[in-house]
């Protein structure tokens, strides 16, 4: 089945997805960030089918989110190392962690976020980097960036009437 490109798409949330790619991607780089880099470990930790692992690290580093490294020359084996872009996935994985941990029964929570330094349990919320104010649905809206052509802007005035309950 061939995946649809957001490549072209205007907004940034489709073009991360078609960055990031499917959920084993996400998976990959959510074990990259507890310390695995050698294929063999993700196919461990994951069980996925290795020609699916294959295409998946192949996609992650060319959308440069890995690094691909020689650490053995006989066989050739590599590692996959995050790269800066990779790095800045960090805080979307911790927001799905986080949506996930609020969203199923707490029975079945076998990881919790914790303090690194005092092993304090940790509860996030997206906040504004100027501000320090929580992001939420009712104080966040869109602005026309560079891009933007009519169509985008006659739909972020759409969406702002909507929010402001004019009609449009």
């Amino acid at each position: 089945m061939q995946r649809t490109s957001f490549s072209e798409f205007k907004c940034p949330a489709a073009r991360a997805l078609d960055s990031v790619g499917d959920w084993w991607s996400i998976l990959i780089l959510r074990d990259a960030f507890q310390g695995l880099s050698r294929f063999d470990e993700f196919q461990k930790s994951l069980g996925v089918a290795p020609n699916i692992l294959t295409r998946r690290l192949k996609h992650l580093t060319d959308q440069g989110l890995f690094e691909r490294r020689l650490y053995q020359q006989r066989p050739a084996r590599y590692e996959y190392l995050l790269t800066e872009k990779g790095r800045d996935f960090f805080p979307v994985l911790m927001a799905l962690f986080s949506w996930g941990s609020r969203h199923i029964p707490e029975e079945d929570l076998a990881f919790l976020l914790s303090d690194a330094n005092s092993g304090r349990t940790r509860e996030t919320m997206l906040v504004d980097a100027r501000t320090g104010e929580q992001v939420t649905p009712e104080n966040t809206g869109l602005l026309a960036g560079p891009a933007a052509d009519d169509e985008v802007r006659a739909r972020i005035a759409r969406m702002r009437a909507w929010y402001l309950g004019i009609d449009a």
